[in-house]
């Protein structure tokens, strides 16, 4: 079983840059795809971006094209998001989950396909 913990939130003006990482326990870590996910305040969660067990396949939601960047470092069990030229829009809590079924491109953005989640960190970006 894999549990995962986000860090890195905090408050920034726009234009700044945070790094959140998403830390996981567990040997299998390697194996497992990762996504990052987002809720603002009254909104749904929707997906932010996704890195595949060996980051061989990374997918981004078009509004943090070229500011957003997924990595992972699996001999740290850790999944990065480096949050660049951020946005008021940009406020949310953050979650990190695991696949550990595994997901296909086609599915990466789909919540259901995700199953340890972490508690959130709070990024709040004011204007």
């Amino acid at each position: 079983q894999v549990h995962v913990e986000e860090s890195g939130g905090g408050l920034v003006q726009a234009g700044a840059s945070l790094r959140l990482s998403c830390a996981a326990s567990g040997r299998t870590f390697s194996r497992y795809p990762i996504g990052w996910f987002r809720q603002a305040p009254g909104k749904e969660r929707e997906f932010v971006a996704a890195v595949g067990w060996n980051s061989g396949t990374i997918d981004y939601t078009d509004s943090v094209k070229g500011r957003f960047i997924i990595s992972r470092d699996n001999f740290k069990n850790t999944v990065y998001l480096q949050m660049n030229s951020l946005k008021p829009e940009d406020t949310a809590v953050y979650y990190c989950a695991a696949s550990v079924t595994g997901w296909s491109i086609s599915t990466c953005r789909n919540s259901d396909t995700y199953d340890a989640w972490g508690q959130g960190t709070q990024v709040t970006v004011s204007s």
